[in-house]
């Protein structure tokens, strides 16, 4: 799932997203704007409290404020990323002759990444490293160039535009993930697609009858689910997970999801073929039956229930 290092950024600039608090203004260099969580967001909790909990309110996650994604087109062009990086529908200055080849097509890219997971990739391109063409040079980092112009206010822009890049394309690499924070659980929703021939499922009547006497079943793909601690990052093992899933004019799909460990990490999946007109997905998790800990999230001791609306 992760196909996107984007441009390198100043020594430093890490370090100052992370400690940045969640209401703090950012500037946006070049249009005269700032931008700081809405009203209502924002966290509120005693210093005791916070070292009590570990440094970080419960339940924390770092989330970048919101940017302009106009502006953040022009900071695309202005760092020359699009001699890298094509991007369908978009028109760039690139001169005569030339064609973004160096790097991956970011186009859909919006639709697969969480705005943090974008702002990683420009500020530490190298620290999630994807096999394949146009991503590690041959001294095993990224093949990005720095960007020691790029403010904070730029990146926030820049990867607003990215986020706005939401559309799924047909022949995209990737499969598109849905995120949610519920009852101290971090969900990720990933639907894998069936793949080729080979990994459709048929079922047969009437012997050897001929592909006359054949019914052809739906190509299952791969529903997964990833349960992690908002806080930390942590998968949470031990905890059921079950799916409803809803398609307009269908009798809804029960799913109970199992516990797999593979190249994606550990997570919850279940084969299962997605019909067309899916329209919303539905996950009852929990409760956890691992032993909880002092401090543990509440809600881990009891079921909860989070919906996806399927796009």
């Amino acid at each position: 799932m992760t196909h996107l290092r984007f441009p390198v950024v100043w020594t430093g600039l890490c370090i100052a997203l992370v400690a940045a608090p969640a209401g703090h203004a950012q500037d946006h260099s070049g249009h005269g704007q700032t931008s700081s969580a809405p009203p209502g967001t924002s966290t509120r909790i005693s210093m005791e409290a916070l070292h009590a909990a570990g440094g970080v309110p419960p339940g924390w996650r770092f989330a970048l404020p919101a940017g302009d994604a106009a502006a953040g087109r022009q900071v695309f062009v202005d760092f020359k990323c699009h001699a890298c990086h094509a991007i369908k529908g978009e028109q760039f200055p690139l001169a005569p002759g030339q064609s973004a080849t160096a790097g991956p097509e970011l186009t859909g890219m919006g639709g697969h990444h969480p705005a943090e997971y974008l702002a990683e990739s420009v500020v530490n391109p190298s620290a999630v490293l994807v096999d394949g063409p146009g991503y590690i040079g041959g001294d095993g980092r990224s093949i990005m160039p720095p960007s020691p112009d790029m403010t904070i206010g730029k990146l926030v822009d820049l990867v607003a535009y990215l986020r706005s890049l939401g559309a799924t394309e047909a022949g995209h690499a990737h499969e598109p993930a849905y995120e949610k924070t519920v009852g101290g659980y971090r969900v990720r929703l990933v639907y894998k697609a069936p793949g080729d021939a080979g990994h459709m499922h048929h079922s047969m009547t009437g012997g050897h009858a001929g592909m006359a006497g054949m019914a052809m079943a739906p190509a299952s793909g791969r529903l997964l689910v990833f349960l992690t601690d908002p806080a930390s990052g942590q998968p949470i093992p031990y905890t059921p997970v079950k799916a409803r899933i809803e398609a307009t004019g269908r009798p809804a799909q029960d799913v109970t999801l199992a516990p797999i460990f593979g190249p994606e990490g550990f997570h919850q999946g279940a084969d299962v073929a997605l019909r067309d007109g899916t329209s919303r997905i539905t996950l009852s998790i929990g409760p956890a039956a691992l032993k909880l800990g002092a401090g543990a999230p509440e809600g881990l001791k009891r079921a909860q229930r989070v919906s996806f609306d399927w796009k």
